[in-house]
């Protein structure tokens, strides 16, 4: 995390929120032994491990970061640059539009809030 936070802030995006969550992705929680299974779909013993066990949650961490449309494809570039390994689990980045946001002291709405 204090990569991405560095790494985040160098590129002129030092404002984020950051949360520990519970989550998983395609491989069910389940890491290497549902690597394992892709790589070797013919091994029955992992097979079965991998139909027998319950799907697990992990925990992981989760980055709210809204920007403005032309500091959107940086911050993308930036955070895949410092948490890209290929492996699975590496994550994944939602790009959606926010309608607005508005600054709660002074009630100034627009992009100039978010810098």
């Amino acid at each position: 995390m204090n990569e991405t936070k560095i790494a985040l802030s160098d590129a002129g995006l030092p404002s984020f929120t950051a949360m520990g969550v519970m989550g998983r992705g395609y491989g069910r929680g389940l890491g290497p032994t549902f690597a394992a299974t892709k790589a070797d779909p013919d091994n029955k013993e992992l097979l079965v491990q991998l139909a027998s066990s319950e799907p697990r949650l992990k925990s992981k961490r989760m980055i709210t970061l809204v920007v403005t449309d032309d500091k959107k494809d940086l911050a993308v570039e930036t955070i895949i640059k410092v948490n890209q390994t290929a492996n699975s689990g590496d994550g994944k980045i939602f790009v959606v539009d926010a309608i607005d946001s508005v600054r709660v002291r002074t009630g100034e709405k627009g992009d100039s809030t978010l810098d």
